[in-house]
């Protein structure tokens, strides 16, 4: 629990970094990485996404 809170503050701070914590290099971080510089909010819905996958 407190390691999906954690991961969901720095997915706020930076997504890339969050995804790239989780899931390590590969096409979710990168796919993280053109989201959030494209746009933020949606490297940030993506980053959430991630997060929540995971932890199923």
């Amino acid at each position: 629990m407190a390691g999906k809170f954690l991961n969901t503050i720095l997915a706020i701070i930076m997504p890339p970094l969050c995804v790239f914590s989780i899931k390590g290099w590969g096409k979710q971080c990168f796919y993280s990485c053109v989201l959030t510089i494209l746009a933020y909010f949606p490297g940030l819905l993506y980053a959430l996404y991630i997060i929540h996958k995971s932890s199923e």
